[in-house]
């Protein structure tokens, strides 16, 4: 099974990047063996992937990072970089490749003391695989002086060097970052190329997965994670039903309360494992004896690794509150399709009668108010806005209509 069989529904990318890969194998090879160099070549230093949500944009990184430091002995005989079993492939989409860093995002900036090493590394030689790879997978998060560091990188590589830049869309990124990049833009999978994936690589039953497929509209990841995560869809379940208990003020305000409340519970469980893992790596690392006192002139080390935890709490609340706001969203998109008459697919057919209720019991031009709340509380967010605040004004404007 190839690199590029995890690609859903990206078929035309795939392709483009298995071309490259053959390129970059021949460039390589070429000068390994002190051979003429390739004069044309689908290959170049930089690249800049986007797509919407759930495209798979960082995963097609991967696998082309994979692709490029395939060492399987099929190259030799024609085949297609990417074989997804050798070594160079299997270490570089689980991110363990030495020559593979990867940058990504832990609050809402990445900051310039984040890319520091990772430039200075991207100006060494590979030190066993074929390329020093760099994949930023939240290229739109680079701040001034960050991207800056990235800019320079790029303006003038190591012949062995590869950027994978990963954003949402072109105009997240620098113009004079995405002017030195090649633009590759992934599409939305359809509905039934995220069920088939669901049901050959997960072992999902084919009900299962057409469900989850419809609900999350094509979002690769977030299919994958509903399918088989029973939790996961008993939060959205839960999500589904705020729209019936936001009737009075009372009942908004706690409905807000429970939601934030939840977003926190999923950040505090993902945090306590990750957090004291790093905590206890770190310590070691500085000759800290267990259970023992840290060495003098280390406690500025642990006051920054305690900062990128509460970052990335920060962080991982926002993007489980993210996840609610683009489930509400849809629910309300559906019951704007009932009071339309649209013949597009219902996403949430498991919440049928709640949808056909609040169809009946208002106007489309109330959904739509409804909807516009929900943005309106992502942009809140997006400006620092206490969650509380941001998700009690949505729930008031929820029952308002």
């Amino acid at each position: 099974m190839t690199v590029w069989d995890d690609l859903v529904g990206q078929e035309r990318v795939s392709e483009q990047l298995a071309a490259a890969a053959r390129d970059a194998d021949a460039f390589v090879t070429a000068a390994a063996a002190d051979r003429p160099l390739p004069e044309a070549s689908s290959m170049t230093h930089a690249w800049l992937f986007t797509g919407p949500p759930g495209a798979g944009v960082t995963q097609t990184a991967r696998a082309f990072a994979a692709a490029l430091q395939c060492v399987s002995p099929d190259r030799a005989l024609g085949g297609v970089p990417g074989c997804g079993f050798c070594d160079g492939c299997h270490t570089a989409l689980l991110g363990t490749h030495a020559d593979v860093s990867t940058v990504a995002a832990v609050g809402a900036e990445i900051l310039v003391r984040d890319m520091r090493d990772t430039v200075r590394k991207s100006f060494t030689s590979p030190a066993t695989g074929r390329w020093q790879i760099i994949l930023v997978e939240d290229a739109e998060r680079l701040n001034e002086k960050s991207a800056n560091a990235v800019l320079k990188a790029v303006e003038e590589p190591a012949p062995r060097t590869v950027w994978l830049l990963c954003a949402p869309s072109v105009e997240d990124v620098l113009p004079t970052i995405r002017s030195r990049c090649r633009h590759l833009n992934l599409r939305t999978p359809s509905v039934e190329a995220v069920a088939d994936m669901l049901v050959r690589r997960e072992g999902v039953e084919p009900d299962v997965a057409g469900a989850a497929a419809r609900a999350t509209q094509g979002h690769v990841d977030r299919a994958r994670r509903l399918a088989t995560d029973p939790a996961a869809r008993a939060r959205r379940a839960a999500v589904l039903k705020l729209p019936l208990r936001v009737g009075d003020v009372g009942s908004a305000l706690k409905a807000a309360q429970e939601l934030v409340d939840a977003a926190a519970e999923d950040a505090k469980q993902l945090a306590e494992g990750m957090d004291t893992k790093e905590t206890d790596e770190l310590k070691a690392a500085l000759g800290a004896a267990q259970g023992g006192r840290l060495p003098r002139g280390t406690a500025g080390v642990m006051k920054e690794l305690e900062e990128k935890q509460k970052r990335r709490k920060t962080r991982t609340q926002r993007d489980s509150l993210d996840l609610a706001l683009s489930d509400l969203t849809a629910f309300y998109r559906d019951v704007l399709a009932l009071q339309l008459g649209s013949r597009v697919a219902i996403a949430n057919a498991e919440a049928e009668d709640a949808l056909e209720r609040l169809a009946r019991g208002s106007s489309p031009e109330s959904t739509l108010r409804r909807i516009e709340a929900i943005a309106a509380c992502g942009e809140a967010l997006d400006r620092n806005v206490p969650p509380l605040l941001a998700v009690e004004a949505m729930t008031m404007a929820l029952r308002a209509g």
